[in-house]
């Protein structure tokens, strides 16, 4: 059997499981989506958000790419970032980063990778913020591991950055933004940094509102 085939019937094995526990289980969630939490992690086939965390279909509103970076420029990230936030109104974002990332262990490297490169530029200038701490690293996982640790608390901070989470903060105090990195050896999730809107962020990335832009939202990011 082609190996797709097997995902199709594993699809009908898990709606039959589901009716079979809440016959409503389908139609309850067909009309709206009321999710608690957003996700930004890794696009590793390894991290699944709703596995990990033990959450059901239209818990968690989910984003991932390579290394689970937050881009200022990335149009993707910010339009499914807006909607969370000034739709969904998620009361959680959580960037979740992964011991053992490609992506992050890549970025270590000089090694020629093409297209990627670009992307991967973003994790290499976590790198240079930190290189002291780095490279006083002398054990290669040791440093591995803390630069994927560096590279989510930043990740968390140009959340922060973002228009989008200033004026929400300034509007109703939400959301919290939580910064976690999840062991593929044991399946533990390490805790790593929580941002409020009692957090201090740098004044040069602090945005003012007026009264009018924080009652209604607007395009702009």
């Amino acid at each position: 059997m082609d190996s797709y085939k097997k995902l199709l019937l594993s699809n009908k094995a898990w709606v039959k499981e589901k009716l079979e526990i809440r016959p409503d289980f389908f139609s309850r969630m067909a009309n709206e989506q009321n999710p608690e939490f957003m996700w930004i992690g890794c696009s590793d086939s390894r991290v699944p958000a709703e596995d990990i965390t033990g959450t059901e279909p239209g818990e968690i509103f989910v984003h991932r790419n390579i290394a689970n970076l937050v881009v200022h420029t990335d149009f993707n990230l910010l339009s499914v970032l807006q909607f969370a936030v000034e739709v969904l109104e998620v009361k959680h974002i959580i960037v979740c980063g992964h011991y053992g990332c490609g992506g992050v262990k890549h970025a270590l490297s000089s090694k020629h990778l093409g297209l990627i490169n670009k992307w991967l530029r973003h994790i290499k200038d976590v790198y240079r913020i930190h290189e002291r701490e780095l490279d006083s690293l002398k054990n290669e996982e040791e440093k591995l591991n803390r630069f994927i640790e560096l590279n989510v608390i930043e990740q968390v901070q140009n959340l922060v950055e973002t228009s989008i989470v200033q004026r929400s903060w300034a509007r109703k105090k939400m959301p919290f933004i939580h910064g976690w990195v999840y062991d593929i050896k044991n399946g533990n999730i390490n805790d790593l940094c929580l941002m409020t809107s009692e957090s201090h962020v740098d004044k040069i990335y602090k945005f003012d509102f007026t009264d009018e832009q924080i009652k209604h939202y607007s395009e702009e990011v």
